[in-house]
């Protein structure tokens, strides 16, 4: 029916829009694309390595406490903890009364302040950030941290030698390898706790300079490099591989402007920021170890001028002979100047450091202090399979494929890892060097194989249709390509098999590293554990409550003697002044302090006077078996005091080339002065039956109260 004149309409409301499932945000809207699926797992697995390699260095701090490890860290603590609060130009001028007394020690000239700059920077930013955190901490942690970031490092340069798949297992592998944790764990507060993160990005930055010939990558390369030798010297392992990278690239005929632009840019401002470290100064232009880089800068120039020349002169024959006049110039204005500087003491010989890396048997030989540090012995094979586990088998295969696929990468890592192999070979204490190559180089083995396999996996017996417009000659062409495309029997099954091995030893490998870290690289040197009669966990703070009882008991002017292993431990928790320390930069002071501990009591102590000494503080560990005491390091102090006083001699310390410290032992060993502290005389062993030394299964004869020295005596 229609509406009636004059009526209004009725308003209708409008029907409400019908719901549907279009309306609503799906989830498709929210698929990524397939690169940026790959992107966030590459994000998301770093993450997580980033995490473990930070994680995994904590079990000492869940163990123990919060604290210090080692000898060497409790300077650098020490000295932190004064840059902190003085500020970094009483750091740097600081000269230090309380070591090496009478001469003290200049410490803003004679140590790498990397690292102590580095802690005290976190520290100030967390500070400004209003955390309320202790330097302590910072420097406790400062590793670990340093450890993670090497893990991105680890990232990018396995992804610029090989792929982003390698670079991912690189990164696993560094996070978790024993060789890189023994550094690197809580509380080592150590140089080698950032120089290791400074060596794989100086590495890294050099070679995508190299790889790009950018002058940006360049520069950078040049501070990455500062930064290493401000942090270690260790940087000389650099500042060689690098100029025989170049060499090598230059006999090669790899030669290119972008190899000219990376290596000149890198080292003339890396060496003239290098020499503002007043420890190094000008040793980058005068030193030996550092000549290497000088040649190879030289060498360049000449390749760039003879790239030219060839260029302007465009004929071969007039070219050869200019070649050859160049290169025999060259070759005799080098060996002349080379000659002339070392001649004229310019160019400054080798140190005993670096010739004891080129050969095994010169500091035994010659530098006594050097072969007397543990970490400087050469290494067992044992140390290699410990730190290393199964990248020493995927270290082999990972050089195949760079040999496979040569680059100017793959030629830098291989050189890297074979030179580091060496070293690590010769000195334990570089398998931290050796540790991020082999990771680098086993990741490019996983990677090749794993993808191989899973391409033979996913590969499907597609054999190809046979058109009937074909000829007889296509048809047995196609043929021929089938039966070559077409999987052997079997072969999907033995790729599955050989998958699951491979996985199964990467997670062996995992399982032995956190076993590693867990109990070998977890304990800290000053805090002893063992297991008691009824297998409690004993725990031995003596080193501690000794240095303790020092700072409590003793004048704040006292001066202590010790082996030179305590000195930093004894100033930095003691606060003591100290005779010798682990700086170990005059040979003759240690002598004398080696003179003093194997001399007779009246002949000591006329020494320890000379010295003006009040205690003298000698470890000894018979009781407990601890095998790191004085004793044991004994014929060390005999060596090295008498490479300088020619009275000390081994041999009377001996029984038919013997050392014994029993009832039979020389009767030097028996009346010299770390013997008098150490053993009582007449103890009767059936009164003390837990006198009794584990390690030799002789008796001992322990001293409990205190020895005073008498003139005379």
């Amino acid at each position: 029916m229609g509406a009636k004149a004059g009526s209004i309409p009725a308003v209708v409301p409008p029907a409400p829009a019908p719901t549907s499932a279009s309306s609503l945000p799906s989830l498709s809207t929210l698929k990524l694309k397939t690169k940026q699926q790959e992107l966030l797992i590459r994000v998301s697995i770093l993450a997580l390595v980033y995490v473990l390699a930070f994680a995994i260095r904590l079990f000492s701090v869940l163990r123990y406490e919060s604290m210090i490890h080692e000898f060497d860290p409790y300077f650098n603590y020490r000295t932190t903890l004064f840059l902190t609060q003085k500020g970094f130009y009483e750091f740097w001028n600081w000269f230090d009364y309380e070591s090496w007394y009478p001469l003290g020690r200049i410490v803003g000239g004679t140590l790498y302040p990397g690292l102590m700059v580095t802690a005290a920077f976190i520290y100030w930013t967390l500070r400004f950030l209003r955390f309320a955190v202790h330097i302590r901490e910072v420097c406790v942690l400062t590793a670990p941290f340093f450890a993670s970031n090497t893990t991105i490092v680890a990232y990018f340069f396995g992804k610029e030698i090989w792929d982003a798949g390698a670079g991912l297992v690189a990164a696993a592998l560094i996070a978790i390898c024993p060789g890189y944790i023994s550094r690197s764990v809580a509380g080592s507060y150590d140089n080698e706790g950032v120089a290791i993160f400074a060596l794989l990005l100086t590495f890294y930055l050099f070679v995508k300079a190299v790889k790009t010939g950018s002058l940006a990558w360049s520069l950078a390369s040049a501070f990455g490099y500062f930064y290493m030798v401000s942090a270690w010297g260790g940087y000389v392992f650099i500042i060689n591989l690098v100029p025989l990278y170049v060499l090598v690239l230059l006999v090669t005929g790899r030669y290119s402007m972008r190899l000219y632009i990376a290596y000149c840019c890198m080292y003339v401002l890396g060496m003239l920021l290098a020499m503002q470290i007043r420890f190094v100064g000008f040793q980058h232009v005068q030193s030996g170890e550092h000549m290497a880089a000088m040649g190879v800068f030289f060498l360049l120039q000449v390749f760039y001028f003879l790239d030219w020349v060839k260029f302007t002169l465009n004929n071969p024959k007039l070219f050869h002979s200019f070649l050859r006049i160049t290169l025999t110039c060259t070759v005799s204005v080098g060996a002349l100047a080379l000659g002339v500087g070392m001649a004229t003491g310019y160019i400054s010989p080798w140190t005993g450091r670096f010739y004891s890396l080129l050969d095994p048997t010169y500091a035994k030989d010659h530098i006594p202090i050097i072969a007397s540090v543990s970490e400087h012995q050469p290494t067992a094979w044992s140390s290699f399979m410990f730190d290393f586990h199964i990248l020493l088998l995927l270290f082999p295969a990972g050089l195949y494929f760079c040999f496979k696929r040569l680059s100017d990468a793959t030629i830098f890592i291989v050189m890297y890892g074979l030179t580091s192999m060496y070293f690590a070979g010769v000195m334990v204490r570089l398998i931290l060097v050796a540790a991020p190559a082999l990771c680098l180089i086993s990741s490019i083995a996983v990677s090749a194989t794993l993808k191989n396999l899973t391409m033979l996996i996913r590969a499907k017996d597609n054999v190809p249709q046979l058109g009937s417009g074909k000829g007889i000659a296509g048809s047995k062409a196609s043929a021929k390509a089938s039966s070559s495309d077409q999987p052997l029997p079997y072969q999907r099954n033995v790729a599955i098999a050989l998958l699951l091995g491979a996985l199964y030893l990467l997670s062996r490998y995992a399982i032995h590293c956190t076993w590693v870290t867990s109990e070998a690289y977890s304990s800290p040197s000053i805090v002893l554990a063992a297991r008691g009669a009824h297998g409690g966990r004993v725990i031995f703070d003596d080193y501690r409550e000794a240095y303790f009882w020092l700072r409590k008991n003793t004048p704040q002017d006292a001066k202590i003697m010790s082996w030179w292993d305590y000195g930093y431990q004894i100033t930095a928790m003691g606060n003591r002044t100290v005779i010798v320390d682990n700086n170990t930069w005059n040979n003759t002071h240690i002598a004398t302090v080696g003179r003093a501990m194997s001399s007779y009591e009246h002949e000591a102590y006329d020494i320890i006077r000379s010295l003006d000494v009040d205690y003298v503080l000698v470890v000894f560990g018979g009781v407990t078996g601890y095998s790191s005491d004085d004793i044991n390091k004994f014929l060390w102090m005999v060596r090295i005091g008498g490479g300088v006083f020619p009275v000390i001699k081994e041999p009377d310390y001996l029984v038919n080339g013997e050392y014994r410290v029993d009832k039979g032992a020389a009767p030097k060993m028996l009346n010299c002065l770390i013997s008098g502290i150490t053993f009582a005389k007449g103890v009767d062993y059936f009164r003390h039956p837990t006198d009794y030394d584990r390690k030799e299964n002789w008796m001992m004869l322990y001293f409990f109260g205190k020895l005073h020295l008498q003139p005379g005596r």
